[in-house]
């Protein structure tokens, strides 16, 4: 019976799913950036949910046959062959049922986004920074071994080395539906290179990982943007001491949601090429002003879920770096791992699993699938 529910509900969404594929061929959909992103973007949802009906629907029916000749064939060969499939296809069915379980529920609509991650030292003066730097490799690291790109947009060096403040963008494929269960505040714990009597302390740094804006997720009126120029400081050449490369961006913001009105201030200094820093200072500036407008979705999705496995909430302490002890700890799902040197390494791959498993169980929950 529960088979029957599950194939009613997937019946329910082919018409969705044949209606979505001649509306992204229709010419004035095409035209229609927004909205044809977006069906594209539910093309490919649906497409999932009927490739796994599709499977699901296969094994069911090879099942089907598999049983009809146990029970009429007489032929001891045929009987084998029979009994071989049941005893492959019948086991895997509560995994297909899970997955279309899984892919029924609608997804975040910002995971499949680049995402901007902006680390910032906390408390625990230079030994934060030097942590907030070691956080920005391990992330860099991560991010190679999935074959996404990195590209630093602003930082601000720590006294003894690390970051004060570093931001960076990743682009890639699903890039914010992984990295944002990395939000939060992260905790380290060792002996810092500064300390002579080879005491362990605490020191903290906060990574929030937020979606890329498209430029028509938000309305900017850059004719009321002011922007300065200015000379890039450090290392580099000639070229980044003597030219205007480096640029400053003003913009006056009324928050929706408050009414408030704020100004949002923004350098961007990574590249030697002025026209490329607007280009990158404005993205970001787009993305806050997304971050800023979505925070009551955001609220609303936190104040729903019984546990902190993603609700962007910078502020909650999710992760525990123990270097005496090699141990990392994972404080949403209670998860210990003692590979310490692997994670900081860039192998937080296992960590996002688990963490996406919580997740998917939270929210079946929720949906009474």
């Amino acid at each position: 019976m529960a088979e029957n529910s599950l194939l009613s509900k997937l019946d329910g969404l082919e018409h969705k799913f044949e209606e979505i594929s001649t509306l992204i061929t229709d010419p004035a959909v095409i035209a229609d950036m927004k909205r044809y992103v977006k069906l594209n973007k539910e093309y490919h949802d649906l497409e999932l949910i009927m490739n796994a009906k599709k499977e699901y629907q296969n094994a069911l029916s090879n099942i089907q046959q598999a049983k009809e000749i146990l029970d009429t064939e007489s032929d001891p060969e045929m009987r084998e062959m029979a009994k071989m499939e049941l005893d492959e296809l019948e086991p895997q069915l509560p995994d297909m049922e899970e997955r279309i379980k899984i892919l029924l529920i609608p997804s975040d609509p910002e995971d499949c986004k680049n995402a901007i991650v902006e680390i910032r030292g906390g408390t625990g003066g230079d030994e934060a920074a030097l942590f907030a730097g070691d956080l920005f490799k391990m992330y860099a690291k991560y991010c190679e071994m999935k074959g996404w790109q990195v590209s630093v947009s602003s930082f601000n060096e720590g006294t003894a080395g690390g970051y004060k403040e570093i931001i960076f963008n990743v682009s890639g494929d699903n890039v914010y539906g992984t990295l944002k269960y990395e939000s939060g505040v992260h905790r380290v714990q060792r002996v810092p290179a500064t300390e002579t009597q080879g005491r362990v302390h605490t020191s903290a740094a906060t990574v929030a990982v937020l979606p890329e804006a498209d430029e028509f997720d938000v309305q900017i009126n850059e004719g009321e943007i002011k922007w300065d120029t200015f000379r890039s400081g450090g290392a580099g050449g000639q070229n980044v001491n003597k030219v205007e490369s480096g640029v400053r961006l003003r913009y006056i913001w009324k928050n929706p949601n408050t009414g408030v009105a704020e100004e949002i201030l923004i350098e961007c200094t990574e590249t030697r090429d002025q026209p490329k820093n607007k280009e990158r200072a404005l993205s970001r500036l787009r993305t806050m002003i997304y971050d800023r407008e979505h925070q009551k979705y955001m609220d609303d999705i936190a104040a729903r879920r019984k546990t902190m496995v993603s609700t962007g909430d910078r502020s909650a302490k999710i992760r525990t770096y123990n270097y005496p002890q090699g141990r990392v700890t994972d404080h949403r799902i209670n998860l210990t791992l003692y590979n310490l040197q692997a994670v900081v390494g860039g192998e937080i791959q296992e960590i996002i699993d688990k963490l996406i498993v919580a997740e998917n169980a939270e929210r079946l929950k929720e949906s009474e699938l």
